[in-house]
């Protein structure tokens, strides 16, 4: 599959969410949500992270970018759904491995998770309060050793990509980075209700509900007023 330049940053238009799993079940590498932030405050090493890697368009304004560019069929998928939709797909052939959130959070996920997929295979989990080099390190080796075709991190980017880059250099697998998607999973945090999110504009619920994420939404009036005016 072609991918699509945005700024330095190369996405892979995937049309649904079933060509993106079917894509990575013959590619061990690791999945790296793409939105507006991610292409204006990229750097070099972030760049490197993505294009090394599978960038996906896990926002309404990567899309868009991308439909400029020409990509017709290109759809937004949420990190957050598309994790589900991998253990769904995957549950009763590879093994799982989870890192990430409080531990009472995590134990919550993996608990609901063997309730909701019969035979589901998570060879190993642990929160992401990684204090010492030791605690990672041992993290690093202990999946190395298990080998788990599937490695879910949830702690907020860069932090999981960068973890995650580790890991890759010991053992090759399907990862994802997951932000907070344990909290929404087991209703400690809540997502946008479905209109907003079926129109796309989940964002906007979220400035509305925590004015305080202005500055965090800031990219997207950056990315909009780009959009708008053919600079990207």
């Amino acid at each position: 599959m072609e991918r699509i330049s945005i700024d330095g940053v190369n996405i892979y238009p995937f049309s649904s969410t079933e060509q993106l799993i079917k894509y990575i079940d013959n590619h061990k590498v690791m999945l790296v949500a793409v939105n507006a932030e991610k292409i204006l405050h990229a750097n070099d090493l972030s760049r490197e992270l993505i294009n090394n890697n599978i960038g996906y368009c896990d926002g309404i304004f990567s899309v868009l970018a991308l439909k400029k560019k020409g990509v017709k069929d290109v759809v937004k998928i949420p990190g957050c759904e598309l994790w589900l939709e991998i253990v769904e797909h995957f549950h009763n052939s590879k093994s799982f491995y989870l890192v990430g959130a409080k531990q009472e959070v995590i134990d919550a996920t993996v608990s609901r998770l063997k309730d909701e997929y019969m035979g589901l295979n998570i060879v190993g989990y642990r929160n992401g309060y990684l204090n010492t080099e030791e605690e990672k390190k041992a993290l690093i080796d202990d999946i190395a050793e298990k080998k788990p075709d599937v490695v879910f991190v949830a702690m907020g980017s860069p932090k999981q990509e960068l973890l995650m880059s580790e890991m890759q250099q010991r053992h090759k697998a399907i990862y994802q980075g997951l932000g907070g998607s344990f909290d929404v999973y087991t209703g400690n945090v809540k997502r946008a209700p479905k209109w907003w999110v079926d129109h796309k504009v989940e964002f906007a619920y979220r400035l509305f509900k925590e004015p305080r994420r202005i500055k965090r939404q800031l990219p997207l009036v950056k990315m909009a007023i780009k959009l708008l005016f053919k600079k990207i």
